[in-house]
């Protein structure tokens, strides 16, 4: 049995005292590859460190993470798009629009957002998508991009049945996470209409730690606590999800091809 945390942080600090053991601990428990999204500028190299201590489990994503969209925000792009010419990446994230904590540089992150999409499009690799109280203005960005073969994953996703549809419809997955397992976040509700194919598993550690650790820092080895709640909510084996998602997860970002 096969697990893939398609969106897990574990090169912030966070983990500076036990990163080998947090992540040796999830090969352990079956969650075998787990794909890192970058910040900004400043994450990329501990990010680098933990893909070069573990080849063959962890991949490096490259963007620029919209809350880091600030006034060096060009500069910080060039950093990002600098990478592209040395080196290939499974993905570009995670970007998009987040008007949850900050709205002030809407404008450009909207910028940066679509920098970033054509990054993908040029490198051919798909883009994770933060959509943090966003979803109209993320949904009026895709539309322009129909049709170009653009793909990626709405990672966190907890919107409604109808963001999800149209998330799928615009050819993305939905990355769902601890949220899942919330007493009363509605998320199972929207999940039970929605066909596996369209699913994959994340952590997005150390946030959103999943139940009975909600709270508390969260790690890619609690990805099995997600997948006990999809189970239940499915009504499908444990080891189906871990088929399923990790396929998905597999035929979106392509990282076997880098191990």
């Amino acid at each position: 049995m096969i697990f893939t945390d398609t969106h897990t942080h574990l090169y912030l600090n966070a983990f500076d005292d036990d990163r080998a053991n947090v992540v040796k601990n999830a090969i352990e428990q079956g969650v075998k590859y787990m794909l890192l999204p970058n910040i900004d500028s400043s994450s990329i190299d501990p990010m680098f460190e933990l893909c070069k201590a573990f080849p063959e489990n962890c991949f490096p994503m490259m963007g620029l993470h919209p809350t880091s969209v600030k006034e060096n925000y060009k500069e910080e792009l060039e950093i990002i798009s600098g990478w592209f010419e040395k080196q290939n990446f499974i993905a570009v994230g995670e970007i998009g629009i987040d008007l949850y904590w900050d709205q002030s540089f809407q404008k450009q992150q909207e910028e940066a957002f679509r920098f970033q999409i054509d990054l993908a499009l040029k490198n051919e690799i798909p883009i994770v998508i933060h959509s943090r109280d966003s979803f109209d203005e993320i949904f009026n960005v895709l539309e322009d991009y129909r049709g170009s073969g653009l793909k990626g994953v709405f990672h966190c996703f907890t919107g409604s049945l109808e963001q999800a549809n149209k998330a799928i419809d615009l050819g993305f997955y939905l990355g769902i996470g601890g949220v899942l397992t919330f007493k009363n976040s509605g998320l199972d509700k929207v999940i039970a209409e929605i066909d596996l194919k369209h699913i994959l598993l994340e952590t997005d550690s150390p946030f959103l730690a999943p139940t009975p650790f909600r709270g508390k820092r969260n790690e890619s080895a609690y990805i099995n606590l997600v997948a006990n709640r999809l189970s239940q909510i499915k009504n499908i084996d444990r080891e189906e999800i871990a088929k399923i998602t990790t396929q998905n997860a597999i035929d979106l970002f392509k990282f076997t091809d880098h191990a």
